[in-house]
């Protein structure tokens, strides 16, 4: 089975269609559609149909899309245990990471990274960190550096670096920021714009809530914390975002007897080999967040 037609396959089901899968795999289209068609021949089944514009797996294609996936990966984690032999970091090293944390962590860490190992070629994609951990769990990524969840099963470990103290915020004009002391139940009164309901974030904000048994309205949810921190600042309702995002924008309002924080790191697939680019940039990652906490 061709490996290069098992990528087209896997490339062309994540987007829905040839065209795309051609242009992010740099080929063209009628390339792509020859490597569909030719495992099509070998494995004898449809794997997608074809409806207009619209690409939809069969059920053959559905069978095979994990296998598939499996497959690249084992063959992935065999190239990465061959170049690790020279004991050099060099090659490519593919992570996942949130805009969030894309922004306001790894600016400084990727500068040290890229002038320590110029040879290495850094894929960096931005996603939620819930779907950056599902990403590892299918060997798309070798490195997640996310919101941790509150729980981590295997084959899924979490290395935690930073603390990320979450506390209510609102506008200078908002009626949370008049009061001279704020009970959790006061929050109920008012609006609250939070991060999506199937977020890491939004679900440790939910359990801290639940258990002083607070429930609040929320009027607005989005999985961009930028975006809530704007909402915010115009007045559109209170939310808790990271101390770090706090300036002359935001008020914070002290909120007796609620402490809110969520752990920021590392996740990998302990099944997967450990590339040296990566063993490089986990030493990194440890090193600078060992040295923020010493000089907090």
């Amino acid at each position: 089975m061709d490996i290069a037609s098992l990528q087209a396959f896997i490339t062309i089901a994540e987007y829905g269609s040839f065209s795309l899968a051609a242009d992010h795999l740099h080929l063209t289209q009628p390339a792509v559609s020859k490597r569909i068609a030719t495992l099509e021949d070998e494995l004898k089944a449809r794997l997608f149909d074809r409806l207009g514009r619209i690409v939809r797996l069969t059920e053959a294609g559905n069978l095979l899309l994990p296998r598939a996936q499996r497959i690249l990966a084992e063959v992935d984690d065999s190239r990465r245990a061959l170049r690790n032999l020279s004991g050099a970091a060099t090659g490519s090293l593919t992570l996942a990471t949130s805009h969030h944390i894309g922004l306001h962590r790894l600016p400084p860490v990727l500068r040290t990274f890229t002038s320590r190992y110029p040879q290495v070629r850094l894929d960096m994609r931005f996603m939620d960190s819930e779907i950056a951990c599902e990403e590892v769990l299918r060997g798309q990524v070798e490195l997640a550096i996310v919101t941790l969840p509150p729980e981590a099963d295997p084959p899924l470990i979490v290395l935690p670096l930073w603390v990320d103290n979450l506390i209510v915020t609102a506008s200078h004009t908002h009626p949370l920021a008049q009061l001279s002391s704020v009970t959790p139940q006061r929050l109920k009164d008012y609006s609250a714009i939070l991060p999506g309901e199937a977020t890491f974030t939004r679900r440790i904000i939910e359990q801290a809530l639940n258990r002083i048994g607070v429930e609040i309205p929320v009027a607005f949810a989005t999985n961009y914390l930028e975006t809530i921190k704007m909402m915010v600042a115009v007045g559109l309702g209170w939310s808790m975002l990271p101390r770090t995002m706090l300036d002359g924008e935001l008020a914070e309002i002290p909120v007796a007897g609620l402490h809110l924080e969520r752990t920021l790191g590392v996740m990998r697939h302990t099944g997967h080999t450990l590339s040296n680019a990566a063993g490089a940039l986990l030493a990194i990652l440890q090193e600078q967040s060992i040295e923020l906490a010493s000089t907090a």
